[in-house]
Formats: structure tokens, C-alpha cells, sequence
């Protein structure tokens, strides 16, 4: 089965994310070994993203729990744990008087 985002065709998870999101992943996380200058431009970039679209970061949490809903159903599959005895013992007292 095949999947198409705006009529471009999904390979894998990153080109999910990238096609839904509209931007990179590496914009977002970054890469291995950047320098200090190619991570401040990279910020740079991400925060004028996100001054043209202020709703974009409520988009990704929708976006990933959508996804998280479809893929991982069983993560939400809760099942409650039965109510736990308490087992803690009473220390007995003993009186009287030592001898």
C-alpha cells in the first residue's frame, strides 16, 4: 500500500514527517557534528519558521499523537492495576518488666 502526501509519495517515516510537517527533521533536530555557525543559522531558520506560522508547533503535537493513535494503539491500552492489601506488620509490644 502506498501513501501520498500532496501528491508526493511517502518512503519512509522521515518523508512522513518531513511531507506532513513541511519542513526537514534536521531543521528541527539538528545534525551530527554541525558547527556552532551552521547550528545558529539552523535556529535562525527554525525561528523564522515559527514566527510565519505560530500554529505550527500545536500542527507537530496533533500530527505526532495522530500518528502515535494509528501506529501504537497499544500505548494507550490501559489496564488498571488491582488494588494492592497493605502488608505492612504491626511490631507486637511486649509489657512487663525485664528481669
Amino acid at each position: 500500500m502506498r501513501t501520498f502526501i500532496g501528491g508526493h509519495q511517502v518512503v519512509s517515516d522521515t518523508d512522513f514527517v518531513e511531507l506532513a510537517l513541511g519542513t526537514p527533521v534536521e531543521l528541527w533536530l539538528g545534525v551530527e557534528g554541525e558547527s556552532e555557525m551552521e547550528r545558529a543559522a539552523r535556529m535562525d531558520a527554525a525561528r523564522g519558521i515559527l514566527a510565519d506560522n505560530p500554529g505550527l508547533p500545536d500542527d507537530v503535537s496533533r500530527v505526532a499523537a495522530e500518528a502515535i493513535e494509528a501506529f501504537a494503539p497499544e500505548l494507550f491500552n490501559v489496564i488498571p492495576l488491582p488494588a494492592l492489601k497493605p502488608t505492612c506488620r504491626r511490631r507486637q509490644r511486649r509489657h512487663g518488666v525485664a528481669a
